[in-house]
């Protein structure tokens, strides 16, 4: 009866697939956009701007005059979440009245708009421990992975529902893997420059206790390794006649060399708050460019829609029926 209701519903109100494909795109622009807020909350030392969670003070849940700049900013990214949230719903709802709905739409969804309340914990966590750095940077990366699903969801609506298939072989997909597991630990490494510089998010707030100087080298290591990787799979992709994912893996390369000037500046610039914010965005830009290139290692083939008269065999290929005698 529940399934009858909700095919009669999804039928009355259908979603389009350039509908739903907008919406998710929104999901990643709202989820990459809260990571920018947080950012300029830590930036303006207004990450106890709101000094306990959920409310933001012990008798309200709202800010107060008295809180000055510091509280509203707080508060306004708190806010921020809700408008997330929304899109995230908003998603799912579209998911449920597309029609025909794609495998693995609404899995996808449900999973990103899950991520929105378990970032809220993490951020109340965040808060209640007095901006430990190590809370803070997995505040961060948990927003990386809801970004990274909130992407798969975006590519999946456009794609048939037919078996992925490989474009490129075997030892370029390996070295694909191989550059989007570069890519994660130079976020992660990039959390604990962050924890030990002086950006805190508040005055009192404590570092993880490690050295800016080393980590920076490290984490500037890891990039250039990063970098390496993708300059060779744009030429290994080219030789194989793989144009897509060549065309990905150069606006990869394109994107690094930006997030690394960015990131040599602000490092002899005494970490200006305003580069220190567009280093943050240009980590979610690697991050959405790298999955671009090990998506475009694997394609989705149209399904295959048996002929009249045939039947589906064993692996997916289609033999004549026979009819069976009575």
């Amino acid at each position: 009866m529940r399934r009858i209701c909700a095919v009669t519903v999804a039928a009355r109100f259908p979603v389009s697939t350039t509908t739903l494909r907008r919406l998710a795109l929104a999901n990643i622009l709202a989820n990459v956009l809260i990571v920018v807020t947080g950012g300029a909350v830590r930036l303006t030392a207004s990450g106890l701007g709101c000094p306990t969670w959920p409310r933001c003070t012990d008798t309200s849940y709202t800010s107060t005059p008295e809180m000055g700049l510091h509280g509203a900013i707080e508060f306004g990214n708190r806010l921020l979440t809700f408008v997330v949230g929304i899109v995230a719903i908003a998603v799912v709802v579209a998911v449920l009245l597309h029609r025909p709905r794609r495998r693995g739409l609404l899995p996808l969804a449900v999973a990103v708009l899950l991520g929105i309340p378990a970032q809220a914990v993490i951020g109340g966590i965040t808060v209640r421990t007095n901006l430990n750095p190590w809370v803070v940077g997995l505040h961060f990366l948990a927003s990386m992975v809801v970004i990274a699903v909130a992407y798969a969801l975006w590519r999946r609506i456009a794609e048939p529902d037919g078996p992925r298939v490989p474009v490129v072989p075997g030892p370029l997909r390996t070295l694909t893997v191989i550059t989007t597991v570069v890519c994660v630990a130079v976020l992660v490494v990039g959390t604990w420059v962050t924890g030990s510089g002086p950006h805190a998010g508040d005055g009192g707030a404590a570092r993880n206790g490690l050295d800016p100087e080393q980590l920076s080298q490290i984490h500037a290591d890891g990039v250039f390794l990063l970098i390496g990787l993708s300059v060779a799979l744009v030429f290994a992709f080219r030789a194989v006649g793989a144009a897509g994912p060549a065309r990905a893996a150069l606006v990869l390369v394109g994107v690094e060399a930006g997030q690394g000037v960015i990131g040599y500046v602000q490092y002899f610039t005494n970490l200006p708050a305003l580069l220190v914010g567009a280093h943050m965005l240009g980590s979610c830009l690697v991050l959405l460019a790298t999955l671009a290139v090990l998506r475009s290692t694997r394609e989705h083939q149209p399904a295959v829609t048996p002929a009249p008269g045939t039947t589906t065999a064993p692996g997916g290929a289609t033999e004549p029926s026979v009819p069976v005698p009575a």
